[in-house]
Formats: structure tokens, C-alpha cells, sequence
């Protein structure tokens, strides 16, 4: 029987070669954990005139991140490690913040744009670290998310240069 450090080898890696790789998704992790909860908060606690449209893309949003957060959590598994998995490890390490207070409807938004713009900056680590060890696999899972986030960032900034 194989063990685990030859299964991972077989697939081209090893652990020095993966070891920041995987510090870095788990920082994305971290960060997208306190997004989500942020997104649940904000979904619940959405009020005035912009109700119907921002809990139904805030939900929207939240179904996005917690698939991401998935598909991170499943690519740490790949090389053998273990993905960030308690509410301490994501505070602790997250870059982004949970608010202190209910939000206004435009400060939600404001919150939200200033975390895509981490998770992107997160994700462009990812993102190079993944190629400077020729990892096609994380490129191409990060690279759908990269996609996918600048187009709710654009639908946010409209949103938000509206007001």
C-alpha cells in the first residue's frame, strides 16, 4: 500500500513545492469564511427601499462564496494537507473584517466592494504562486472565481455610483 506522500508525489507535487500554495488558500479561505458570514449578515439585516434586490443578491452572493469556499477547501485535500476549518483559524487569519454594527444598504455595499478587492488580491497570490509551480488545476479553479468576482464587483460599483 501507498503512502499518502508517495499518492501526492504521483501527482507532480510535493510538499516544499506546495507548502505556500497552500498557506495562501487557506488564507483565502479564511477570508472568504468572514465574507460569507458578512453576506449572511447583510441578507438578514438588508433594509429601505433597495430591499428585494440586495437580499436576493446578497444570497445570491453567499451561495457563490460558500462553493468557492468548497472547491478551496477540496484542492488543499489534493496535496494532502488540511484546509483552514474553525471559526478561530478564519478570524485569525482572514484580511477581511466582520462589521461592528448593522449596516445602512450603501455602507453593506461599500463593505462588499472593499472585499472583493481583497479576495481578488488574495486570489492573484493564489494565482501566481499556482503558476510558479505549474499547478494548471488551482489556476484554472482560481481563475473562474477571478472572473466571476470582478463581474459582481462591476455590478456593485453601477449599483453603488447610481446613488
Amino acid at each position: 500500500m501507498e503512502t499518502k506522500e508517495k499518492t501526492f508525489v504521483r501527482l507532480g507535487f510535493n510538499k516544499k513545492d506546495t507548502s505556500e500554495l497552500i498557506d495562501q488558500i487557506n488564507t483565502l479561505i479564511s477570508s472568504y469564511h468572514v465574507h460569507y458570514q458578512k453576506l449572511r449578515n447583510f441578507h438578514w439585516n438588508v433594509t429601505g427601499k433597495d430591499f428585494f434586490d440586495l437580499h436576493d443578491k446578497f444570497e445570491e452572493l453567499y451561495n457563490f462564496s460558500k462553493v468557492n469556499i468548497d472547491d478551496l477547501a477540496e484542492r488543499v485535500r489534493v496535496f494532502g494537507a488540511f484546509p483552514t476549518a474553525t471559526l478561530q483559524e478564519y478570524l485569525d487569519s482572514s484580511k477581511i473584517k466582520e462589521p461592528e454594527r448593522v449596516q445602512s444598504p450603501d455602507e453593506m455595499v461599500d463593505h462588499l466592494l472593499s472585499d472583493f478587492e481583497i479576495l481578488l488580491s488574495q486570489m492573484i497570490n493564489v494565482l501566481e504562486t499556482a503558476n510558479d509551480i505549474g499547478d494548471v488545476s488551482t489556476i484554472d479553479l482560481v481563475n473562474s472565481m477571478v472572473k466571476q468576482t470582478e463581474k459582481y464587483y462591476w455590478m456593485f460599483t453601477s449599483w453603488r455610483d447610481e446613488k
